[in-house]
């Protein structure tokens, strides 16, 4: 009797699930097409305010608005003040070593490998980072976005980033440029952290993430974990092979200088 109910269960069951995942890629497809019209419509508004948008890819314009959860205004309104900055503040295009001498000097930054999702790993040692000229902390992190952002595979859009604390403490406290740091990130790299993960974090730490945090949007927030010491390994190999693990996790990659990538 069990066995028939069964038998006569499971095709039901079946066509459920088939009529459901066909409703979710209904969905999905649908969802496509409105956010495809609407970098068609933002694109048509910022390049009557500013030419030089022509020159971006569709990507670009579609991180911009998801960053601003698909209002064209908003977008517009964050792309175009992103296109003047670029302009005065990278006005050769990109920045070079020698405008970064002496954050690169810290060696605090590192990219090396993919994550499982097919994400640059960076490597960044909070511990390492000293409070210096701000403007040229803030060339070293547009220097780095590039510099990440170039190197990312085909079709890949965002990097994981391992924020390593250890040894950190007040006289690598530097609210001024973390707070910068982040402005840059959301403002004019929108949707390129894929996902943050912070270890080795000293108890002295939380101070300065109580005062960064309110500053963090809430779609930033969401990408952010922070990882106790007895569970490092295995959170970062939920999300790294062994193979593409930096070394000093216990992987096999050794840490690559980010101006040597």
């Amino acid at each position: 009797m069990e066995r028939e109910l069964r038998e006569r269960m499971e095709p039901k069951q079946e066509e459920e699930e088939r009529l459901g995942n066909n409703n979710v890629m209904e969905m999905n497809e649908k969802e496509n097409e409105i956010e495809q019209s609407k970098v068609g419509i933002m694109r048509a508004l910022v390049q009557r305010e500013d030419p030089s948008a022509k020159d971006v890819d569709d990507l670009m314009i579609r991180r911009f608005l998801r960053a601003r959860d698909l209002d064209i205004e908003e977008a517009s309104n964050l792309f175009l003040k992103y296109l003047s900055w670029r302009r005065s503040f990278v006005p050769n295009g990109s920045i070079s070593t020698s405008e970064i001498s002496n954050e690169i000097a810290h060696n605090k930054l590192f990219m090396q490998g993919l994550d499982k999702k097919g994400r640059p790993i960076v490597v960044c040692f909070g511990g390492r980072h000293k409070q210096n000229n701000l403007e040229e902390f803030k060339r070293f992190v547009v220097y780095s976005l590039d510099k990440i952002c170039s190197r990312m595979p085909r079709g890949e859009e965002k990097f994981l980033c391992i924020g390593d604390l250890g040894g950190w403490g007040y006289s690598n406290s530097d609210i001024r440029g973390y707070l910068a740091a982040l402005t840059i990130l959301q403002d004019c790299f929108p949707e390129r952290l894929g996902k943050l993960i912070i270890v080795h974090v000293p108890y002295i730490f939380m101070t300065a993430w109580k005062m960064v945090y309110p500053f963090i949007d809430s779609k930033t927030k969401k990408k952010i974990i922070f990882v106790e010491n007895k569970k490092l390994k295995s959170t970062l190999l939920s999300d790294i092979d062994e193979s593409q693990l930096p070394d000093t996790y216990g992987g096999q990659l050794p840490l690559v200088p980010i101006q040597d990538t």
